[in-house]
């Protein structure tokens, strides 16, 4: 049976719901956008002196509005692009291949009946949210 992308998003969904997992995003770009528009009004309204105040202003206030916004890791997972989704469907097939399945009800069982697979899914899913979206993991208790 053709394994469909959706179904292996639901699963990651269903894994990192159990754990309450969350991620504070950090959307550093937003950040620097920030900074430089504060530095650069400060260096057009104080030469050179406005140009350092402007951006220590303008640092303090882009990171002050890119820390600590937590998203739950299943809505982070379905706002995810086509091909992200791709990336992440394909490391956990590597995981759940072995496994047969005929829908995603029927493979979430199967999965969170095994510690290991719940594991080892839970720390591929770390990985890829820690190293491809630069985000931290927090997990509510």
């Amino acid at each position: 049976m053709p394994i469909v992308v959706s179904d292996i998003m639901k699963l990651l969904c269903s894994v990192s719901q159990e754990s309450k997992m969350k991620a504070a995003v950090k959307h550093s770009g937003r950040g620097a956008l920030v900074t430089g528009a504060v530095a650069f009004v400060g260096g057009l309204m104080g030469g050179p002196p406005g140009l350092a105040v402007g951006g220590a202003v303008g640092g303090l206030l882009g990171a002050w509005m890119t820390s600590g916004q937590l998203k739950p890791v299943p809505q982070i997972l379905m706002e995810l692009p086509p091909a992200e989704q791709q990336k992440l469907f394909n490391e956990a097939t590597a995981i759940i291949r072995h496994l047969d399945w005929t829908d995603a009800v029927q493979l979430t069982t199967l999965v969170m009946g095994s510690e290991a697979l719940k594991h080892q899914l839970m720390a591929m899913l770390v990985n890829y949210i820690t190293k491809e979206l630069q985000a931290e993991i927090q997990y509510d208790d």
